[in-house]
């Protein structure tokens, strides 16, 4: 499953390294005789004295016939390439995991709640209520849930735990796939491609993973084929263009920063010159992450797109929040405080894997009408992975 894939695939070489190798069309004409020099005479060096030799006559060896070298097999690849379906079912065993202590907390107590019981009744309407609004799916989608359950337990349609989890799966990919959507951009292809770089702004209060995350962003597009760049504009917190500079390290990608309290918009402006004159395919933007002052960081993004705008058409193409799962629903908070700061397209959701209320991306998507578009799922930069809404929700019920 590509990661990032703006770039088509007429955009790449095929050095058709498990193809049969190509031979040269063989001539039909006959070859021309080679003819060998004769030997030169070698004097005797123990002959008393100089004997005159006869030289026999040359002799024309026979044509020479080059017969073609049949092509040498190249080995065969390590490991052959997974099939889509072996992709999908290892991305969906990422997710499972990654979303293990969020179905604990929520499907194993639902299983719990009706464990013994024959019919579905108020006081495990109640329970169930409960254990929705415990794993942060949101009080708007809870009820809705709840109301859309208790008119089927009334019709006497639903009886059973399975069936009951069936309910609550559709009614969360639907929400997701709502979200998606109906805001946002679809992926990076549409966008044009003579639109050159694509401009990637990140969001995000200090200590949510802003940081990690355009790290991971950057090695992960690079490893696409892309020619990346990051531009360090969070120039308000001392550590932050160091921690940059050690991703970008690592990502082998370019880096633009200058010292500490510059304007991030000055930043932004020679960010954007270096990536035109490299042929920069992407260009990832770091932003202040500060909410304390919401009025100056209002501002300050506000400038930093009128500059992105008069550099590239359409910039930024992409504004990302970035949302920490384990803050639950502080980080729902989060998100409406940027949405009024910034033309925020899609979220992040880091640290998925380290909270039993991974839920809160249905509430986001619901409240907010936000669509997910990364999670992470662990340290490494190939644990930034893209979201997928089905299989999310499998996750949390298989």
């Amino acid at each position: 499953m590509a990661f990032w894939n703006r770039k088509k695939n007429s955009d790449f070489i095929s050095l058709n390294l498990t193809g049969p190798a190509e031979t040269e069309p063989q001539s039909t004409a006959s070859p021309e005789p080679v003819v060998e020099p004769p030997a030169p005479a070698i004097p005797n060096p123990v002959a008393p004295a100089p004997v005159a030799l006869t030289l026999p006559e040359p002799v024309v060896p026979a044509p020479i016939i080059e017969k073609p070298v049949a092509p040498v097999p190249l080995p065969a690849p390590q490991s052959a390439p997974q099939s889509e379906d072996d992709e999908r079912q290892g991305f969906f065993a990422r997710f499972k995991t990654a979303v293990a202590k969020t179905r604990e907390n929520l499907t194993e107590r639902i299983e719990d709640v009706f464990k013994g019981k024959k019919q579905i009744d108020a006081d495990t309407l109640d329970e169930l209520e409960e254990i929705l609004i415990g794993a942060d799916i949101g009080v708007q989608t809870t009820m809705m849930i709840i109301e859309d359950v208790r008119k089927q337990v009334d019709r006497q349609t639903l009886k059973e735990v399975d069936e009951l989890k069936r309910v609550i799966k559709q009614h969360l990919i639907d929400i997701l796939e709502k979200a998606t959507r109906s805001r946002g951009i679809a992926s990076e292809t549409s966008i044009p491609d003579d639109v050159q770089p694509y401009v990637m702004m990140v969001v995000g209060v200090n200590g949510v993973g802003k940081t990690t995350t355009i790290g991971k962003l950057a090695q992960r597009i690079k490893a696409e084929g892309n020619e990346v760049m990051i531009c360090a504009a969070d120039t308000f917190r001392a550590a932050a263009s160091d921690q940059l500079a050690i991703w970008a390290d690592r990502a082998g990608v370019p880096l633009i920063q200058q010292k500490q309290g510059t304007d991030p918009a000055a930043v932004l402006f020679d960010s954007l010159k270096a990536a035109k004159a490299r042929n920069a395919d992407v260009l990832i933007v770091d932003t202040a992450g500060r909410l304390h002052n919401k009025q100056n960081l209002m501002a300050e993004l506000e400038k930093m797109k009128r500059v992105a705008q008069k550099e590239v058409p359409q910039a930024p193409h992409e504004v990302l929040l970035v949302v920490d799962a384990v803050t639950g629903q502080n980080g729902l908070s989060q998100a409406r405080e940027f949405m009024k700061a910034a033309p925020v397209t899609g979220l992040v959701l880091t640290k998925l894997d380290g909270t039993a209320k991974g839920g809160i991306a249905v509430a986001i998507a619901k409240e907010l009408n936000l669509p997910i578009r990364y999670c992470g799922i662990g340290e490494k930069a190939e644990d930034l992975i893209v979201f997928d809404s089905q299989a999310y929700v499998d996750g949390l019920f298989e």
